[in-house]
C-alpha cells in the first residue's frame, strides 16, 4: 500500500494513504490485520480521509520501521474477500456500538458465573495475564508506579488470595471502565470532526454526453460532476457548464447564497440552492476543504490544553500514594482484604478521562455555534486573556463599503450627484465603485450613460463629458491639486467635518464641485455588544488596530468605546504592538481578517480569524468564525470558562468521591468488589458530566436577524 507519513509523534503516527485506497468494510480489514502486528496498540483507518492513525510500542519485536514495513506489504489483493464484519480483535470492538460490548460481557459473566469453581479458578488466571503483563511492562518502562500498576496489583493480590470471585469482579470492572472511556473518548472525537465531514458514498458524472451515477471511490480529478438544486456540492472545482446560486456560508460567511457561472470556483460542502451545474473536479475527498478542517481537528487533540496536561500529571503523581495508603492499611491491621480496597481505588483514571472529554465536548460545542477551535489549549487561554485586539477594515467593520452620504453642491440636485457618479463608477470593478452603483440601485437612480469616453487615472480618478462639460471624480488630491478645482470656503468646512469620519469621493463638474460622496465601512451589526460584553466579562484592554487613517480609525473608536486605537500601521508594527502587549497582559488576543493581519495573528496567544478572511489568515488562526458572527469570540470566551469550571468540578468531585471510598474500604466497610464498583461509576459520572453542553442552543430567530443585518449591509 502506498503512503506518505503526514504526521509523527513517539509512539504515533499518521498515514495518509492515496485517495480511494479502501473503502468502510476494508478499513476494519486493514485495522484488524495491522493490530494483531507486534507492537501495535491500536489503529484507526477512515476511509473518508484515507488515512491511517496508528498507535504502537517498541515491544515484542515492534517499532516504528516494522509498522512502516507492514503498511508498505499490505497488499489488496492480501484483503479482498475478507468480510470485515465479522472480524475479531479489537477493530470490531471499536467499531461497534456500546451496547453490542456491553452485552457480550454480560454474557461472559453470566457464563463464568455457571462455570465449576476449577474451571472457574483457571479461567481468572488467564484472563488476569494481560493486566499483568501490561503493569509489569509498564512498571519496567517507567520505572514508577502507574495506574496500570496499580491495577494489576489488585487482580494480584486477589489472585494469590486464591480469591478468583474478587479478582473476576475487578477485572470485569476494568474492562468495563476502560470499554466505557474508549467508546466516549471515540465518539466525542467522531462528532466533532464529522460535524464538518461530508458523506457522500455515490455521485453523478456526466461522460461523453452522457450522465452515469459512480461510487465516490472511482472519482478522478478531471471528472465532470453534476449538482442539481438542493444538493450538496460534493468536491472542490470549477464550474464547466450551467448557472447556479450556491449557499457558501459555511465556508466562506456570506449571508446570502452567490451566482456561481462557467469558470467560477465552488467548494465541497456547500449547497446548490437554485439552477444546475457541472463541476470539474480540482479536489475531492480528504484534499477538499471542508475535509482538511475535519482532519485538523483530528489532529487537534495533540495541542492539549495546560489543564489537560496537568491533569494527566496529577494522575500519575498520585498512584504511589495508593500503594502507600494500602502498604500503611496492612501493616497496621494486618487485613489483606482491606489492603486491596484500597488499591481499587484510584484518581487517576476519571481525571485522565473527564479532562480530555471535557475539552473534546467544548471543541465539539463550538462547531455549533459557528467557532472552530484547533486545539483545547487555545479555549484556556481565551478564557483567561485579559487583552483583546481587533483590526478594524473586514473584522470590526464589514470589508464591504457603502455610501453614508450624498452632499449636492451649487445648482447639482443630491440625485443627480449620485446617478453620474454611479454612471462613472459603473465601469471599474474596485469596492468603492460598487459602493456607489449598489447605493443608486437601492435608490432605484436609472443612470443611462450620456457621457462619452470614460478614462481612468489609476490611483487618482475618472475623466469623461456629458456634452461639453468636464466631468471629474476621484481623490481630493485629484480634484483639487491635479486639476485645479477650488471649493468655496462653505464647502470646504462642510468636507473638512465630513473627512473626521468618513473617505470621501468628490464629484466635479468643469472647475466646480458639484458634490460629495461620503464613503464607509459600516459597522458589523454585533460589534459594539461584542466590544461591550467583553469589557463586562473582565477584559481589561480592548486595543483598534487599522492601516486607515487616524480620523476614520478615531471615529470607529469612538462608536464601539475601545480603550486604545493605533492607526496607519503596517503589518510589522501590528505584530511589534501584539508582542509588547503580551509583556504586559496575562494573555492576548488577535482578531483579524486579511493577510496583513496573518503575522499578528502568528504572534498573539491566540489569533481569530472571520471566516471570509484570507486563506493564510485562516490558516494562521488558532480559532475561526464560521459563521462572520463577532459575537462568537464571547461564546469562545464563555465555553473556554465553562469548560474550566466543568475540570474544576470534576477535580472537586473525584477526589472528593475516591477519598470516601478510599475510606470505607480501609475500614472495613466496603469490600473490594464494592469498591471498584462504585470507583467505576464515579469515573463514569464524572465523564458524563464533562460530556454536557455549556451555551444554551442558538434560537433560529438570532441567527435569521444576524444574517438579515448582513444582508442589509450588503
Amino acid at each position: 500500500m502506498e503512503y506518505v507519513i503526514e504526521h509523527e509523534l513517539p509512539g504515533r503516527l499518521r498515514l495518509r494513504c492515496h485517495p480511494g485506497s479502501f473503502n468502510l468494510a476494508e478499513s476494519r480489514i486493514i485495522a484488524a490485520i495491522l493490530e494483531t502486528q507486534p507492537g501495535v496498540a491500536s489503529v484507526a483507518a477512515s476511509h473518508r480521509t484515507g488515512s491511517l492513525l496508528i498507535n504502537y510500542t517498541e515491544e515484542d519485536g515492534g517499532g516504528r520501521d516494522f509498522v512502516l514495513k507492514a503498511v508498505s506489504l499490505l497488499d489488496k489483493s492480501y484483503y479482498e474477500g475478507i468480510d470485515g464484519n465479522d472480524l475479531p480483535g479489537k477493530t470490531s470492538g471499536a467499531e461497534e456500538s456500546l451496547g453490542k460490548a456491553l452485552t457480550r460481557m454480560l454474557t461472559g459473566v453470566v457464563i463464568r458465573s455457571l462455570l465449576p469453581a476449577g474451571l472457574h479458578a483457571t479461567l481468572s488466571v488467564f484472563r488476569a495475564l494481560p493486566f499483568l503483563r501490561r503493569g509489569a511492562g509498564s512498571l519496567f518502562r517507567s520505572l514508577r508506579p502507574n495506574v496500570a500498576v496499580l491495577d494489576a496489583s489488585a487482580v494480584g493480590v486477589s489472585l494469590m488470595r486464591k480469591d478468583f470471585r474478587t479478582a473476576s469482579v475487578i477485572m470485569t470492572l476494568l474492562r468495563l471502565g476502560d470499554t466505557l472511556e474508549e467508546w466516549t473518548h471515540r465518539k466525542s472525537k467522531e462528532s466533532l470532526a464529522g460535524s464538518l465531514a461530508l458523506h457522500i458514498d455515490k455521485l453523478w458524472i456526466r461522460q461523453d454526453g452522457q450522465e452515469l451515477q459512480i461510487p465516490a471511490s472511482e472519482l478522478k480529478i478531471g471528472n465532470l460532476v453534476v449538482v442539481r438544486a438542493g444538493s450538496v456540492i460534493p468536491v472542490d472545482g470549477v464550474v464547466d457548464a450551467g448557472d447556479g446560486m450556491v449557499d457558501q456560508s459555511s465556508m466562506t460567511g456570506e449571508s446570502e447564497a452567490v451566482h456561481r457561472g462557467p469558470g467560477l470556483s465552488v467548494y465541497a460542502g456547500t449547497v446548490l440552492e437554485e439552477g444546475e451545474l457541472v463541476i470539474r473536479v480540482t479536489a475531492f475527498d480528504s484534499e477538499t476543504r471542508v475535509m482538511k478542517i475535519a482532519d485538523m481537528i483530528d489532529e487537534s487533540e495533540e495541542l492539549k490544553a495546560v489543564v489537560q496536561n496537568r491533569a494527566e500529571k496529577m494522575a500519575d503523581a498520585i498512584v504511589p500514594w495508593s500503594f502507600l495508603v494500602s502498604g500503611a492499611t496492612w501493616l497496621v491491621t494486618g487485613n489483606i482484604v482491606r489492603a486491596t480496597a484500597a488499591l481499587m481505588v484510584d484518581y487517576s483514571c476519571a481525571l485522565k478521562l473527564s479532562t480530555p472529554l471535557a475539552v473534546l465536548s467544548a471543541m465539539r460545542e463550538g462547531t455549533k455555534h459557528g467557532i472552530l477551535i484547533k486545539g483545547g489549549r487555545f479555549m484556556e487561554t481565551v478564557a483567561a486573556a485579559d487583552t483583546f485586539v481587533f483590526d478594524k477594515t473586514g473584522t470590526l467593520t464589514v470589508s464591504t463599503p457603502s455610501v453614508a452620504k450624498v452632499i449636492p453642491f451649487g445648482s447639482w440636485e443630491r440625485d443627480e450627484v449620485l446617478r453620474t457618479a454611479a454612471c462613472l463608477e459603473e465601469h471599474f470593478p474596485h469596492s468603492i465603485a460598487r459602493a456607489v452603483v449598489r447605493q443608486a440601485e437601492i435608490e432605484s437612480l436609472q443612470h443611462h450613460e450620456k457621457h462619452s469616453t470614460v478614462e481612468y487615472l489609476a490611483a487618482h480618478g475618472i475623466v469623461s463629458r456629458i456634452g461639453d462639460e468636464r466631468l471629474l471624480l476621484g481623490s481630493a488630491h485629484f480634484i483639487f491639486e491635479d486639476n485645479g478645482v477650488i471649493p468655496t470656503p462653505e464647502q470646504q468646512k462642510i468636507i473638512d467635518g465630513e473627512a473626521n469620519r468618513y473617505s470621501i469621493l468628490y464629484l466635479a463638474a468643469g472647475e466646480r464641485l458639484a458634490g460629495i460622496l461620503c464613503i464607509e465601512d459600516p459597522l458589523r451589526p454585533d460589534a459594539r455588544d461584542t466590544v461591550r460584553h467583553l469589557h463586562n466579562a473582565g477584559v481589561r484592554r480592548i486595543v483598534m488596530l487599522t492601516g486607515d487613517n487616524k480620523r476614520v480609525a478615531r471615529s470607529v473608536a469612538d462608536k464601539l468605546e475601545v480603550d486604545d486605537v493605533r492607526a496607519q500601521l503596517l503589518p510589522e508594527d501590528k505584530t511589534r504592538i501584539v508582542e509588547e502587549l503580551k509583556e504586559e497582559s496575562r494573555g492576548v488576543v488577535m482578531v483579524g481578517d486579511g493577510v496583513n493581519d496573518s503575522p499578528a495573528l502568528a504572534a498573539a496567544d491566540v489569533g481569530v480569524s472571520m471566516k471570509s478572511g484570507a486563506d493564510i489568515a485562516r490558516e494562521v488562526a488558532d480559532l475561526v468564525l464560521t459563521e462572520n458572527r463577532l459575537g462568537a469570540i464571547m461564546e469562545a470566551r464563555r465555553l473556554g470558562e465553562g469548560m474550566m469550571r466543568k475540570i474544576y468540578r470534576n477535580y472537586t468531585f473525584i477526589v472528593g468521591a475516591n477519598s470516601l471510598l478510599l475510606a470505607l474500604g480501609v475500614c472495613g466497610v466496603i469490600s473490594p468488589a464494592v469498591s471498584a464498583l462504585l470507583h467505576n461509576l464515579a469515573t463514569v459520572g464524572s465523564g458524563v458530566y464533562a460530556l454536557t453542553p455549556i451555551l444554551p442552543g442558538e434560537p433560529l430567530s438570532r441567527r435569521r436577524s444576524c444574517r438579515q443585518d448582513d444582508r442589509e449591509l450588503h
